[in-house]
């Protein structure tokens, strides 16, 4: 098995519970690492053998810009279109992190983790 990652998505978006959180929006960074059986394309050189980073990160970017109250709920739209659009994934993890997040203290993020 191989593993693929994405580290540092930056997105802009308006998730939270609050109605200022859905207005204003906020930052957020994404981390993925899936793991594939990417034997065939390390000797074939070839695109069509392997995991596309490009659809992976826009599976992360399209579900990240539709609203939801909970990160939860996020993550777990991410992974749900990365089970059914990419069968060669085997397994995932996936980290969603909300940058300066509104809950009275000088807390760098807030965050899910995933897995599949």
């Amino acid at each position: 098995m191989t593993q693929i990652e994405l580290k540092n998505i930056r997105i802009f978006a308006n998730h939270g519970c609050m109605q200022e959180e859905a207005k204003i929006g906020s930052d957020y960074t994404v981390d993925l690492i899936v793991e594939a059986d990417l034997e065939k394309s390390s000797y074939s050189d070839e695109l069509s053998h392997t995991v596309d980073y490009v659809l992976l990160n826009r599976i992360v970017t399209e579900e990240m810009l539709i609203r939801s109250n909970l990160l939860e709920h996020v993550a777990q739209r991410i992974l749900t279109r990365i089970k059914t659009e990419v069968p060669e994934v085997y397994s995932a993890k996936l980290k969603v992190y909300k940058l300066n997040p509104p809950i009275n203290g000088n807390v760098e993020s807030v965050g899910i983790i995933m897995t599949f």
